[in-house]
């Protein structure tokens, strides 16, 4: 059974950083697009960044860009958030996700489109 595990999430004060990570049980998943997702209470689940297979493409939701980076180590079959400068907003349980079989030519930005999911984690900022 395919595992997306996500850590690194916590509680921290807005202005300061966290980095997610995400391992996958699939070796071939290191050769897929990944993305990462969030849930805040009462909201539906976002976009917030995508990265293709070998990381020379990235995409980014508006209301991240500029502080959070998605970087991946294909070695290590893990997908990286970087997140800085965070916002009482950005309070959610984020999620890793796989597009079954996607490259990441185009990255998609619609959850419906990803095949595999983690079990999230939680990141709560605080004013």
């Amino acid at each position: 059974q395919v595992k997306l595990v996500e850590s690194g999430g916590g509680l921290v004060q807005a202005g300061y950083s966290l980095r997610l990570s995400c391992t996958a049980s699939e070796r071939t998943f290191s050769s897929y697009a990944k993305a990462w997702f969030r849930q805040g209470p009462g909201k539906e689940r976002e976009f917030v960044a995508a990265i293709n297979w070998n990381g020379s493409k990235t995409r980014y939701a508006d209301s991240v860009k500029g502080r959070f980076t998605i970087s991946r180590d294909n070695a290590k079959n893990t997908v990286y958030l970087q997140m800085n400068s965070l916002k009482p907003e950005d309070t959610a349980v984020y999620y890793c996700a796989v597009k079954d079989g996607s490259s990441g030519y185009v990255l998609h930005q619609l959850s419906d489109l990803y095949d595999y999911w983690g079990q999230g984690t939680q990141v709560t900022v605080s004013s």
